[in-house]
């Protein structure tokens, strides 16, 4: 017979309301000899973690002076107020040195972690109480919402319209360069989506904010990543010198498997014993026992103990050394538009020369390994840092013509330059950053916000954040979240400074341009920094055209520098299944740079383009202004041309302007207009 539940018995039918530890809210107890008391009821009250503490209990480890015997040694000062749970890891002695492939648990783990040190993070991924302050103290007045937004529905979202779905199995194991493309793509836009929807949610002090490990788990649990089998040597699809911004990069790609350590294994079978070999390693030169050379790295092994073992990574690497396999070597580099990130860099495949032991600054024993770059790859982490030389002033830039086109009129110089022939520059122009509207333009008036500060992501009361769906179409950098018909700019009527985040076409340049000759399309534009996916690049500068004045310039063989917003656009991203689907984007706006222009004039064509444009309104007092704004589709290594696709005509019009396409592109037309 049951017994049914009474006073001392566990009723197992009821349904509790079980929350995390972590979502309840700590109140201690009043000092001693205070009046003053907590206010409402608090989901549990203890004292603070230094005391004082009543009759019969002890402080626990780590808030204790000294653990006991069975704990880690070593002293520790006592912690005055809360702080999150997750910001607590177990200490270490102060000679330890962390190296190659230990993962770490959290990004606030001691610096001298290299896995954690590996993948700097810097989209505001962790909220100080002075910024939370701010941001609650502004939202006395304006109205900040938590959006009930389903994250899992907004993965789908992106998961259905991609097409992803069914993401063959070979090309998860075995991928392609369109393979590659697609993930990172995916990845990118799934994260930006990811930042842009924690924006407009209340922060809690202390609290990491990752959305590029989300993203990263996201997808390889649905199954869209590619190369996931591992392999010694190159990976498919990825080239030397490509770009990352995040390590969970790396892992959906199949070019280094671990998020956090620094060295990738796999096992090697050799007759009935298996030994293990690396295949790849990450190292950001950081660390005073690495030494990066052009063509060479001498790299410390892994192992946080006093004298580091021979095992896993470390015996890995010295097996290679014996064997003699190929190694694949990504530099991580500090990252000049995000202080606390990194940009790794894949500079291609390296062997192991030999191996020794050494007494390293803390005196323990420390593998070192010295690997030689093969010989007959392209540049990839000596571009990089030959560039670093130009900025510095060390070398001179060769062919330089001016080293800057602007004349000052941009925020960063643009460099003109000709290393193919003896041409001195393009034919005349004024530069001019701006569009110039030769007849006024009717359109609805424009009012202006009322933000003091900034337009705060979420703000019910910010008419341009509402314009924009109630959310910021940027993120942090100035970072486009995806592709919008329109985007609403903030204007002169509006009271946020010019900094604010909803003006990032009216900010300047971001990155260092150069203007150059390429051999076979005339001049061309590239940059000397990184870009990563959804940057912004710069604006099409002008004089605003309509289509009679088009026609007549084009009558006259001189539209090599008109933007045509009319033309019919296929979708800027290559995903499967998706240029059936998307429709086409056309906007009534043609933009001249013949006479008067900036450096959107220089940007070619391609039929495989890494740039897309935005169409953007700016408000005024009277109306809203039309502009054109051109991001990043991927990442765009540094001295890589950036193009965008000039768009199709419409069948009628297909036999004039049409011209021989030398883009290069796998998928190239082999014509353009």
């Amino acid at each position: 017979m049951e017994k049914s539940p009474g006073e001392g018995s566990i009723d197992k039918s009821r349904v509790l309301n079980v929350k995390p530890l972590r979502t309840l809210t700590p109140v201690f107890s009043a000092p001693p000899n205070s009046n003053s008391s907590p206010q409402g009821s608090a989901p549990f009250v203890c004292v603070p973690p230094a005391g004082p503490f009543p009759p019969g209990v002890s402080p626990f480890f780590p808030f204790s002076g000294i653990p006991n015997q069975s704990g880690p040694s070593g002293d520790h000062t006592p912690i005055s107020s809360a702080v999150p749970i997750n910001s607590f890891r177990s200490p270490e002695p102060p000679s330890a040195r962390a190296a190659n492939g230990n993962a770490g648990s959290s990004r606030r783990a001691n610096s001298n972690n290299r896995g954690v040190e590996e993948d700097g993070y810097g989209d505001n991924q962790t909220w100080s109480s002075q910024s939370i302050s701010q941001k609650r103290t502004r939202g006395k007045k304006d109205k900040i919402p938590s959006p009930d937004v389903d994250m899992d529905v907004m993965v789908e979202n992106i998961y259905q319209s991609y097409n992803l779905v069914e993401f063959e199995e070979a090309r998860r194991y075995n991928g392609d360069k369109d393979s590659v493309g697609c993930v990172l793509l995916v990845f990118n836009l799934l994260r930006r989506q990811i930042v842009q929807l924690e924006d407009s949610k209340e922060a809690t002090a202390g609290q990491s904010r990752r959305p590029d490990l989300k993203a990263g788990n996201v997808l390889m649990t649905k199954g869209v990543r590619t190369n996931a089998k591992k392999r010694v040597g190159a990976v498919p699809g990825v080239e030397i010198g490509d770009i990352f911004f995040f390590r969970m990069e790396l892992c959906t790609i199949g070019l280094h498997a671990p998020s956090m350590a620094g060295i990738d294994y796999m096992s090697f079978r050799i007759s009935q014993d298996e030994e293990p070999i690396a295949v790849s390693i990450v190292s950001s030169g950081g660390y005073e026992d690495d030494v990066e050379e052009d063509d060479g790295l001498i790299y410390s092994g892994q192992g946080k103990e006093m004298d580091q073992k021979l095992e896993r990574g470390n015996l890995a690497l010295e097996k290679s050394l014996h064997r003699g396999n190929d190694i694949r070597v990504t530099r991580g580099i500090k990252d000049v538009g995000n202080p606390t990130g990194k940009v790794y860099v894949y500079d291609g495949l390296y062997r192991i020369q030999e191996s020794w032991v050494e007494k390293g600054k803390s005196g323990s024993n420390v593998f070192r390994y010295k690997l030689g770059r093969l010989p007959g790859q392209p540049d990839a982490y000596k571009l990089w840092k030959k560039i670093q030389q130009w900025k510095d002033g060390i070398i001179p830039r060769m062919g330089i013509i001016l080293p800057d086109l602007t004349s000052g009129a941009e925020t960063l110089p643009v460099s003109l330059v000709n290393d193919v022939d003896h041409e001195k520059g393009p034919a005349y122009f004024n530069y001019s950053p701006t569009l110039k509207y030769s007849k006024p333009v009717s359109r609805d008036p424009f009012v202006g916000c009322a933000c003091n500060g900034a337009c705060l992501p979420g703000n019910e009361n910010c008419d341009c954040v509402q314009k924009n769906g109630g959310y910021l179409p940027h993120i942090v950098n100035g970072v486009i979240v995806s592709k919008k018909s329109v985007i609403y700019e903030c204007g002169p009527p509006c009271r946020c400074p010019p900094t604010c985040r909803n003006r990032v076409s009216q900010g300047g340049l971001r990155v260092r341009l150069e203007v150059f000759k390429t051999k076979d399309r005339g001049w061309g534009l590239r940059s000397w920094d990184p870009i990563r996916a959804g940057a912004f690049i710069c604006v099409y500068a002008g004089e605003a055209v309509d289509d009679s004045e088009a026609q007549d310039l084009a009558g006259e063989n001189e539209d090599d520098h008109i933007f045509y917003g009319t033309r019919i656009y296929q979708p800027v991203e290559v995903l499967p299944g998706d240029l059936n689907n998307a429709p086409n984007l056309q906007f009534p706006l043609i933009i001249n740079a013949r006479n008067a222009g900036n450096v959107a004039r220089f940007i070619n064509h391609s039929c495989s383009p890494n740039l897309f444009w935005q169409p953007v309104l700016r408000g005024n007092s009277k109306e809203f202004d039309l502009h054109i704004a051109f991001y990043a589709i991927r990442h765009v290594p540094p001295m890589t041309e950036l193009t965008y696709s000039y768009g199709m005509v419409p069948p009628e019009k297909a036999d004039r302007g049409k011209k021989k396409c030398f883009c290069g592109s796998p998928k190239c037309r082999g014509f353009f207009y």
